[in-house]
C-alpha cells in the first residue's frame, strides 16, 4: 500500500505496477505521485508533500522506479526516505535501500536523464537550479514525470518497507551556475615519474571528505595527480577547480557501481555520466566500456577479488585498460588479485610471443584500444587506496608512472602502456631495467627485444623498503628471491636470465612474512618487461 500523508491512498500500490523488462534484468515502475500545486489546505504557503508507503518483497528487481509528475512552477524538490532493518537469520542478508532520482528526461539507460544517486549514503536530498545535495546535479526542476529510482541492494526475508516523502517548495526557479572544471595540465617535470592516486571518494558520493580535504591529504602524501571516482555519479566534476594548482593534477571519473562488481572511469571529460543499471548476464558492459574511452577515460576493474555483495568482478578483462590489483591496505584480497593478473599476464604471451608491449592502436572516433586484442595484448596493473573517510590514508598505495609531462592524456597514457609501479607510499622508489648481451635496454612496460638465447641482466634498484626482500616473477612462477634489505631500504638486486627461460620479469618488493609460508605484504611491485622478439 502507498499513501499520502493523510492516510488517503494515491493509487501507487504495487496492484498498479508495471512491470518493465530489459534483457536479462528487470526494473519495477510504481503508480504515479501527481501533485497539484496549492491544494492542499494544510500545507505550507510555497509548498506542498506526500508521502509514499510501500513493501518490496525478496527477489526485488535491481531497480524500483517512483514516477512524480511536476507540475510547472517548481523551484525545489526534496526527497526523504527511511525504510526498516528487521533482524535477519545468521548469515542472511538485511535490508539495504539505495535512491537517486531521473528528470523529465526519462529512466532510459544511458539516458541524459539522470540528476543524481546517493546510494544509501543519504536519507534525504534536494535539487534546485542554483545548489543540489552532494552527489546530485543542481539545474531546474522543470515540468514533467520525475522518477525516485530505489534501488533494493539487498532485501531480508520478511521483506523491506519504506516510506518516501516528496516535498515541492513552489516559486521563482533562481540562477543556474555554469560548472567549472580542473585544467587538464599541471606544471610538471617533462618526462618523469608522477605519483598518484586514482580511487577516491567524497562526500559527494559515501565518502566524508570534502575536495579540499583530499587536495591536501594528496600533496601531503607526495601525490603529484588524483583522480575523482564517486559512485555512480558525476557530481563532484565542478568541485576541483579550486584544488588544483601546478603541483597538482586532477582527473575526474566515476566508480561505476554495478551489481557484478566496480569499474574506475578513469580520467573521463568532466560531466560524463556512466550507467551502471546492468548486470554482467544483461551484456551490456562492452557499450559502457566504449562510451568512457570515447570520453576520454580508461576503464579499470576496481578491486575484482573483492568479498562485499556486488563487489567481485564478473564482467571479464577485455574490455580493460589497466586493472586495479592493490586496493587499499595489502590484504588476502589484493594477493589473489595479484595471481589472478599474473594468470592473465601468462595468457597474453601464450601464442603470442612479439604482440605485447605495443601502444593500443586508434579505435571509432579516436578512442584508444583496450586490452584484449585491440593492440597492446596485455593488461597492465595499478594501485589505489580507495580512500572514504577518515583514517584511511590518500596514497596508500599509490601508482608510479612514466609520463612525457604532468598532463591528463600523458598520464593516461603511461597508464595504459604500463610504464608504472605500484608503491605502498612515497617513501618507497624503484628502478627497475632489463639489459641484453649488445647494449639493448627496456624499462618497465616496454619489450626487450633479444635473441631467446642470448644473456639477459634484470635489474632493480629499491629505496625506502627497510627489511624487505625482492622476488623476480616470470611466466614460470617465482625465480628468484634477494637476501632481506638492509634497515636503511636501499639497495640493488641482479639477476640473469634468457628470453627462452622467461617471456616476462616483474619485480616483487615484500615485508617480511608473518604467516608461513603466506609471503609477506607488498611494498612495491612493478608491471612486467617482455622478453624475445
Amino acid at each position: 500500500m502507498c499513501e499520502d500523508d493523510h492516510g488517503t491512498d494515491t493509487g501507487t500500490g504495487l496492484g498498479r505496477r508495471a512491470l518493465f523488462v530489459t534483457g536479462a534484468a528487470a526494473a519495477l515502475t510504481l503508480g504515479s505521485v501527481t501533485f497539484s500545486h496549492g491544494t492542499p489546505a494544510e500545507a505550507a504557503p510555497g509548498t506542498e508533500t506526500k508521502t509514499v508507503r510501500g513493501t518490496l518483497p525478496t527477489g526485488s528487481p535491481d531497480f524500483v522506479y517512483l514516477p512524480v509528475d511536476i507540475p510547472d512552477g517548481v523551484r525545489e524538490l526534496k526527497v526523504a526516505y527511511s525504510y526498516d532493518r528487521p533482524p535477519v537469520p545468521a548469515g542472511t542478508a538485511g535490508n539495504a535501500l539505495d535512491i537517486g532520482v531521473f528528470d523529465q528526461r526519462g529512466t532510459d539507460l544511458g539516458g541524459k536523464g539522470f540528476r543524481g544517486w546517493s546510494g544509501g549514503a543519504r536519507t534525504e536530498f534536494f535539487i534546485r537550479a542554483d545548489d543540489a545535495t552532494p552527489g546530485y546535479i543542481p539545474g531546474r526542476v522543470k515540468a514533467g514525470t520525475w522518477h525516485i529510482a530505489l534501488g533494493p541492494y539487498t532485501v531480508s526475508p520478511q521483506g523491506l518497507s519504506y516510506e518516501i516523502t516528496i516535498t515541492l517548495t513552489y516559486g521563482a526557479p533562481g540562477e543556474v551556475v555554469p560548472p567549472v572544471y580542473p585544467p587538464e595540465r599541471a606544471k610538471g617535470r617533462g618526462r618523469a615519474w608522477y605519483r598518484g592516486d586514482c580511487h577516491l571518494h567524497t562526500w559527494y558520493s559515501d565518502g566524508k571528505r570534502t575536495p579540499a580535504e583530499i587536495a591536501a591529504l594528496a600533496r601531503a602524501a607526495g601525490l603529484d595527480f588524483i583522480n575523482s571516482s564517486d559512485h555512480n555519479t558525476q557530481s563532484s566534476h565542478a568541485h576541483w577547480a579550486d584544488q588544483a594548482g601546478d603541483d597538482l593534477l586532477i582527473m575526474v571519473g566515476e566508480e561505476v557501481t554495478t551489481r557484478n562488481g566496480h569499474v574506475l572511469a578513469l580520467g573521463t571529460d568532466p560531466g560524463t555520466f556512466v550507467d551502471w543499471r546492468y548486470r554482467a548476464r544483461d551484456n551490456r558492459f562492452g557499450k559502457y566500456a566504449r562510451q568512457i574511452r570515447r570520453a576520454g577515460g580508461l576503464v579499470v576493474p576496481a578491486h575484482p577479488h573483492a568479498t562485499c555483495v556486488g563487489c567481485n568482478w564478473k564482467f571479464g578483462f577485455a574490455e580493460a585498460d589497466a586493472v586495479e590489483v592493490w586496493n587499499g591496505t595489502y590484504s588476502p584480497e589484493d594477493e589473489v588479485a595479484l595471481a589472478d593478473w599474473d594468470g592473465m599476464l601468462v595468457a597474453s604471451v601464450r601464442d603470442r610471443r612479439g604482440e605485447t608491449g605495443e601502444k593500443g592502436e586508434k579505435g571509432e572516433k579516436g578512442e584508444k584500444g583496450g586490452a584484449g586484442g585491440e593492440g597492446r595484448g596485455w593488461t597492465p596493473a595499478m594501485g589505489n587506496s580507495d580512500a572514504h573517510r577518515d583514517p584511511d590514508p590518500v596514497g596508500v598505495p599509490q601508482t608510479v608512472v612514466l609520463a612525457e609531462d604532468l598532463t591528463r592524456e600523458a598520464i593516461q597514457d603511461g597508464l595504459r602502456e604500463g610504464r608504472s609501479y605500484v608503491a605502498e607510499s612515497k617513501s618507497v622508489s624503484l628502478s627497475f631495467t632489463a639489459s641484453g648481451p649488445k647494449g639493448e635496454h627496456a624499462d618497465i612496460g616496454g619489450r626487450l627485444k633479444v635473441a631467446e638465447d642470448a644473456p639477459v641482466t634484470v635489474r632493480l634498484e629499491v629505496t625506502g623498503a627497510p627489511r624487505c626482500t625482492v622476488r623476480f616473477v616470470t611466466d614460470q612462477g617465482v625465480l628468484f628471491t634477494s637476501g632481506v634489505l638492509p634497515v636503511a631500504g636501499a639497495g640493488t638486486v641482479e639477476w640473469r636470465t634468457t628470453a627462452q627461460y622467461a617471456a616476462y620479469v616483474r619485480a616483487e618488493v615484500r615485508h617480511e612474512a608473518v604467516l608461513a609460508p603466506m609471503p609477506g605484504a607488498l611494498a612495491a611491485f612493478t608491471n612486467p618487461i617482455f622478453l624475445g622478439r
